[in-house]
């Protein structure tokens, strides 16, 4: 940026980029804060700071690419995390984080009550900063989900963007500051929607990699979850679990000319992929995780719930990586 700044070309860096805060002023998103953010590559993007510091809708070079629900965007004070709620207030968006004690139904585990998908989104981030720094956006901010007498986890999240590219990488540091061991879930729950997804698309995944349906009615599935159906009237969800591959997935539609790329570091082992063809509920989920998302309770009893020491750090990773085909 600074070498068209010396050849004249560039006035003002907003011809550029954007980067700016602004807040809803009406409807059902009243007084919900937004980051927005453009690049020169060609992306626009919002962040919900009151949201997990998680990322709503995207388009790409005006396209948009994301899964926006029938709810949209609510105000943060009616993103509570209880179950009843959930499903009235689930925005999609291109990054909704679940989190980080549990994922999957909501569920009662010993004397503790843990909403669908856990409480995470409902965090507000603290201490959030925004600059450019070496052509890159950066915007970070802290959440913390913690209980008296209890658990104490602390997310610090960094968020980059080239004001060049057409790229995302979200970094998460989650740490236990609780004198405790501490049990610990992570979901990227990754949402595409129309007109990236449409009969027109499919997904592209390692071909080395296991498969397995979460339900039975997902398993009718199986041969056919890389490709996409016209919307169906009333057709269930289908999820699976693909494992042992590289953390490496595409979304690829060439009516549309549009590449999506998205990778995700080694300390999410497992990519859940929704597949939801209904009316109205159209969407593909690509979702980097570490556990199989069955609640705090069951994945206990599965042997499949990480813990991290009291003190200790784990880096999770994912980038969203866009372009024309």
């Amino acid at each position: 940026m600074e070498t068209l700044h010396k050849s004249g070309y560039l006035c003002h860096p907003q011809q550029v980029y954007t980067l700016r805060r602004v807040t809803v002023a009406e409807g059902k998103a009243k007084n919900t804060a937004i980051i927005e953010v453009s690049t020169a590559g060609g992306l626009q993007l919002d962040i919900l700071p009151d949201a997990g510091l998680d990322i709503g809708q995207v388009r790409y070079k005006g396209t948009n690419v994301t899964f926006i629900s029938k709810n949209g965007y609510d105000s943060p004070a009616a993103i509570a995390p209880y179950e009843a709620e959930f499903l009235n207030t689930f925005p999609g968006g291109m990054l909704y984080t679940c989190g980080l004690r549990s994922t999957g139904g909501a569920h009662r585990d010993g004397d503790e009550w843990h909403p669908l998908h856990g409480r995470y989104h409902s965090l507000m981030a603290e201490n959030v900063c925004t600059e450019v720094e070496d052509n890159t956006i950066l915007i970070r901010g802290t959440l913390r989900e913690t209980a008296l007498f209890g658990h104490s986890l602390v997310l610090r999240r960094t968020i980059r963007i080239p004001v060049f590219g057409t790229e995302i990488t979200v970094s998460d540091e989650l740490t236990n500051m609780a004198h405790s061991q501490e049990e610990y879930a992570l979901l990227y729950h990754c949402n595409f929607g129309y007109p990236l997804v449409s009969e027109k698309a499919h997904v592209e995944l390692p071909e080395n990699r296991k498969t397995t349906p979460r339900t039975p009615f997902a398993a009718t599935g199986l041969g056919r979850e890389t490709t996409f159906d016209a919307p169906t009237p009333g057709e269930e969800e289908r999820v699976f679990f693909h494992e042992n591959m590289a953390h490496t997935a595409s979304l690829v539609n060439e009516a549309e000319h549009i590449r999506m790329n998205l990778t995700w570091s080694d300390t999410l082992p497992i990519l859940a992929h929704w597949r939801s063809m209904a009316s109205g509920d159209y969407v593909c989920g690509l979702e980097p995780t570490n556990c199989y998302i069955m609640g705090r309770k069951a994945e206990r009893e599965n042997g499949t719930l990480p813990v991290l020491k009291p003190f200790e750090t784990v880096k999770t990773e994912v980038t969203f990586h866009f372009e024309t085909i």
